[in-house]
């Protein structure tokens, strides 16, 4: 009984320690978001509590922060729902047609995703350039969509891989074809996975940076990211508050969508994991 309690006590503390390490980042960040001074901890004037911090970053026109926040909206959901769309018809080409070379095609999809964003981008930018993309919305969709497709087709390969084809044989004898199998069947049956793809697609793109640094120049196609590292670039000094406040707004959503959809989000990716 000893044992038992000591282990018990050993596993909360460590859930406790692990969970204040992850935790205690953002909590001053929400603090400093708050606070009049980003030091009130270093200094002997207390902590005073504002929402003054909120209201500049969303009100202040300087700043452009509803500009970044609305084009990182734009570009994610675009993004996730092209990679989800290629992803989805990659996935159901390899698990369901037998054709040569289809698992050296899903580990040249892997292969490919390996190379670092910072090998790439200089290349990536002269070709943007030469077609006029730089600062426009499409300069990052088209990456984003080439950088987050490998995970994508992978985690749903493995998910489709799980659904019997005796699914695929039934709609076959009631005259659908391929396309009408894929959409009327396979995607209704496997749409917890399509859609915990289509969330880690999103939070992916939301929150890219290396991109979205080198081919945005201004608040026209910049992302949140980008926008909230370049505040300092606007006053001469680095505005804490407003930077913190900005950061605090930008997690929410991120965080809200895991939180409402974290059930479907592991569902979707452990059933694939699981035969049967």
């Amino acid at each position: 009984m000893k044992d038992s309690t000591a282990r018990n006590s050993l596993t909360y503390t460590g859930i406790v320690l692990a969970l204040l390490f992850c935790l205690l980042p953002f909590i001053y960040m929400a603090a400093v978001s708050f606070s009049t001074r980003a030091d009130f901890l270093t200094v002997e004037t207390p902590f005073t509590f504002t929402l003054d911090n909120f209201r500049a970053v969303l009100t202040d026109t300087s700043l452009h922060f509803t500009a970044y926040f609305r084009n990182s909206m734009l570009i994610s959901l675009v993004s996730a729902a092209i990679c989800v769309a290629i992803a989805s018809l990659a996935a159901y080409a390899i698990t369901r047609l037998e054709f040569p070379g289809r698992m050296l095609l899903l580990f040249f999809a892997l292969a490919v995703s390996m190379f670092p964003q910072i090998g790439i981008v200089g290349y990536l930018y002269k070709f943007m350039a030469s077609v006029g993309w730089v600062n426009t919305p499409q300069a990052l969709i088209l990456p984003y969509i080439a950088w987050i497709l490998p995970l994508s087709l992978w985690i749903l390969v493995s998910y489709f891989s799980q659904i019997p084809r005796e699914l695929d044989k039934a709609a076959f004898m009631d005259g659908c074809t391929y396309r009408q199998t894929l959409i009327r069947v396979i995607l209704p049956v496997a749409a917890p996975g399509v859609f915990s793809v289509f969330l880690l697609s999103f939070i992916f793109a939301f929150n890219e940076f290396m991109f979205a640094l080198m081919l945005t120049t201004n608040y026209k196609a910049r992302t949140i990211p980008v926008g909230i590292a370049l505040f300092q670039g606007l006053h001469g000094q680095t505005p804490w508050g407003n930077i913190m406040a900005a950061s605090v707004i930008t997690t929410l959503p991120v965080v809200i969508l895991t939180l409402i959809f974290q059930r479907r989000i592991i569902g979707g990716l452990t059933s694939g994991a699981l035969k049967g």
